[in-house]
């Protein structure tokens, strides 16, 4: 009987597996077609010149790469530096406020920390018309700064990942440090930091994949198309043609697609053991 509840589970398991897979297949696979089979009442579901995916493929990239209206090398340039800035500054900020509120006991920090995690029930819809109202008058309107300056400010949902992984610290690693003259800056410096290590590769990765694939974010904030991220770089690609070059678009999207999927298997065992250890007290 447990053994055959063990092969459903892992029958189960390969089932969603393919399933969550089939999209990531399905773009690979368009984007190694050629153009003449997505031709107007020509596409199928599954291209007919799979065989030759790996060539069509390359060929496809350069194209888009090589555009001569879109500069895509330029949109991906553009979209690391924002996801640089912008997962350096969660990184940090968060944290910092995550330590303050884990070690650092203070007034008032419980009743923070709940409004704090209020904060994360608010739509972005409610404060775009704010924040755009905010950087206009600081000039910002049009530079990559609103799309980076406020993740240095912390990120709620971060914070409270953080903060949760400082609470499954021991506190005599603290109290020892202490005795040895450390304040809290030593113990957050040498102490939590380097013991936090799956966590912050936790918050990098997800604030990555969230600047990585923001639109609406460069969409409102940006005004020059030499500035466009690559998200809008591919909208302007979908849009600049009365037909949709099937096979160019997934190659583009693929394009998005593989660093941050790329990022994700370099560090999964770190997100999965930051993820399991998380939010285990407090």
């Amino acid at each position: 009987m447990e053994r055959i509840r063990t092969t459903l589970v892992y029958v189960l398991l390969t089932l969603v597996t393919a399933v969550a897979l089939f999209p990531i297949g399905y773009m690979l696979l368009i984007a190694g077609g050629e153009g003449e089979r997505f031709a107007e009442g020509g596409q199928t579901l599954f291209p007919e010149t799979a065989g030759e995916m790996p060539g069509n493929l390359a060929s496809n990239l350069d194209t888009v790469m090589t555009d001569g209206t879109l500069d895509f090398r330029r949109y991906l340039r553009n979209t690391l530096l924002v996801a640089i800035l912008a997962v350096s500054g969660t990184v940090v900020s968060s944290a910092m406020v995550a330590y303050a509120f884990a070690r650092v006991r203070w007034s008032g920090s419980k009743p923070l920390f709940m409004l704090m995690l209020a904060t994360m029930m608010v739509p972005f819809p409610v404060i775009m018309v704010p924040l755009f109202t905010m950087f206009r008058e600081l000039g910002l309107i049009g530079t990559f700064g609103p799309l980076w300056v406020p993740a240095w400010f912390g990120n709620a949902f971060s914070i409270f990942l953080m903060r949760q992984f400082f609470m499954t610290i021991p506190r005599e690693l603290d109290a020892a440090a202490r005795i040895d003259g450390c304040g809290h800056f030593g113990i957050f410096r040498h102490i939590m930091l380097p013991l936090a290590t799956p966590a912050l590769l936790v918050v990098a990765l997800l604030h990555f994949m969230f600047v990585w694939n923001d639109f609406v974010g460069p969409l409102i904030f940006l005004s020059h198309r030499d500035q466009f991220t690559l998200a809008l770089g591919l909208q302007l690609f979908m849009s600049r043609l009365g037909t949709t070059p099937w096979h160019l678009l997934m190659s583009a999207t693929t394009l998005m697609v593989g660093p941050a999927l790329v990022l994700f298997l370099l560090t999964q065992r770190s997100f999965v053991e930051g993820i399991s250890t998380s939010g285990t007290k407090g």
